[in-house]
């Protein structure tokens, strides 16, 4: 017997309710006037299947991933001939959408193919971010009607990380094995950065790469979601996801760069887009009313070069609650149709907010940053280059491995020897694996002249300087993360040329 709970406009409330009392196995528990007598009724435990009209006032994508989140599956009608009311539905992730003349029948196989597949709608959750039934996999699947995907994962049944220690010479692995026990802090299922996938070094510090360098990866057939995150203290997560962007981009790959740090978001001043709408509150915003779609975050995403768009953040960190995090899953999800590449710059803090979490609904502060990592294909994991940054970046690994989270890629930002001595990138990278366990470390020099004069400009790194040595470590970095690219490098000096064009549109809002 399925306990069934309807919230529907008063025109054809009674209509539908008749149709449900003659569909076998089926009972009607409640029959609710309002979206808030639905969630009182939903969270007492009471139903397990909710009958929605589209036009029920307050409905958002909040509240169907609430339902979810109390094992309610939610079934979608609109009024005929309704095409805008059916596609918001099915925007709002409702898979099981009907008309409401449909006939006793069609719905009774309806919540019967409900109670024969419960994956589909348990599987979301109200945790910011939650892709899938384990916290450590990310969205890296082109299967799943919903479009969260799970990781790959080798034959040992752990993630499979990216071929980060192929490329470049930009990593310099420490010359000793890695002690048992370093990263124990970490939950079951993280493991560092370059465990699975290191490459040998040789004397000269250079990689062994056997494969040839015109060989090209063939593209997922799954846009790849990279999130670069860092702890607090500026170690450089801007202006290392702008560099990243603009050198994907630059080989020819479709790119959206997400500035997803509500604490401090820069993107758009960085690239000097002086646009006051913030492009990810009201595609965030869409999303939530069930109006975004593909073309609308197109508009939404300002062209700065070509392949190159840009969802601006916030300008006021005060402004938080409006990236909640059922929208921006939903946001990502539907970057992954838009572009080839989501490269997302997340905000530094970690924490949870568990009391907030705990039977309520109430938004939380860092669920961007949460959703932004769980909903990541990679991570890379940007650190100082002082004693400081590292002994943050440190304890934040730990904290990131606490977190559903892909395995993340390290990489130390301004790497000079007036902070660390001689040899900088061979003594952090003992550090690293003695205190972090991380046996692969990728490194990004120090060039204070060219990043200043690049923010000066309204430019990315790469885009200013594609010869500096800060680019050419950002393009090692590429090719690592997004290896099919790797032959189109020459794109990337030809399109950064003195003259090339640059557009820049503002954000519609």
């Amino acid at each position: 017997m399925t306990d069934v709970v309807t919230a529907l406009g008063h025109r054809w409330e009674a209509s539908v309710a008749t149709l449900l009392e003659r569909v076998p196995g089926v009972t009607i528990a409640r029959r609710c006037a309002d979206l808030a007598e639905l969630l009182s009724v939903v969270e007492a435990g009471v139903g397990q299947v909710a009958v929605i009209g589209s036009d029920l006032r307050g409905l958002d994508l909040a509240t169907v991933r609430r339902l979810r989140a109390r094992g309610v599956q939610v079934v979608g009608l609109f009024p005929p001939d309704d095409e805008p009311s059916e596609r918001r539905l099915r925007q709002l992730s409702i898979s099981h959408v009907l008309s409401v003349e449909t006939t006793g029948p069609e719905l009774a196989n309806v919540i019967a193919d409900l109670d024969r597949v419960p994956g589909d709608d348990e599987a979301a959750s109200s945790e910011p971010g939650f892709f899938g039934d384990d916290g450590a996999d990310s969205a890296d699947s082109a299967d799943g009607a919903d479009g969260r995907g799970r990781t790959e994962r080798g034959a040992d049944g752990e993630p499979a990380t990216p071929d980060v220690g192929r490329a470049g010479g930009s990593r310099v692995r420490a010359g000793m094995a890695a002690r048992p026990g370093l990263a124990s802090s970490a939950p079951p299922g993280w493991s560092p950065a370059g465990s699975a996938a290191a490459a040998d070094v040789g004397p000269d510090g250079s990689d062994h790469d056997d494969r040839s360098a015109g060989s090209q990866e063939p593209a997922p057939a799954r846009a790849r979601v990279i999130a670069v995150w860092g702890p607090t203290g500026a170690p450089g997560r801007t202006t290392l996801a702008t560099a990243l962007a603009a050198e994907l981009a630059g080989r020819g790959a479709d790119v959206l760069l997400v500035d997803a740090d509500t604490y401090g978001g820069s993107i758009a001043q960085t690239l000097g887009l002086l646009d006051e709408a913030p492009g990810i509150a009201a595609a965030c915003r869409a999303a939530d009313h069930g109006t975004l779609d593909v073309p609308s975050l197109a508009r939404l995403a300002p062209t700065v070069t070509p392949r190159l768009r840009v969802l601006t953040g916030l300008p006021k960190a005060e402004r938080w609650p409006e990236v909640r995090a059922a929208a921006l899953e939903r946001v990502i999800e539907l970057s992954r149709e838009l572009v080839s590449v989501v490269v997302v710059d997340c905000g530094f803090c970690l924490e949870n907010d568990e009391e907030l979490s705990y039977d309520t609904a109430a938004p939380r502060r860092n669920e961007a940053t949460l959703t932004s990592l769980a909903g990541a294909d990679i991570v890379v994991a940007v650190s100082g280059a002082d004693p400081i940054a590292l002994q943050r970046f440190v304890r934040g690994l730990q904290e990131l491995g606490s977190v559903p989270s892909p395995p993340p890629v390290a990489v130390v930002n301004r790497v000079r020897g007036a902070a660390v001595g001689s040899k900088p990138e061979a003594r952090i990278a003992e550090s690293l694996l003695r205190f972090a366990g991380l046996d692969s470390v990728r490194f990004v020099p120090d060039d204070p002249a060219t990043v200043d004069a690049a923010v000066l400009a309204g430019r990315s790194v790469v885009e200013l300087a594609p010869d500096s040595a800060v680019s050419r470590a950002v393009a090692d970095l590429a090719t690592a993360l997004a290896p099919w690219t790797r032959s189109r490098q020459v794109q990337r000096r030809r399109r950064w040329a003195p003259g090339a064009r640059r557009t820049t549109r503002p954000a519609e809002a």
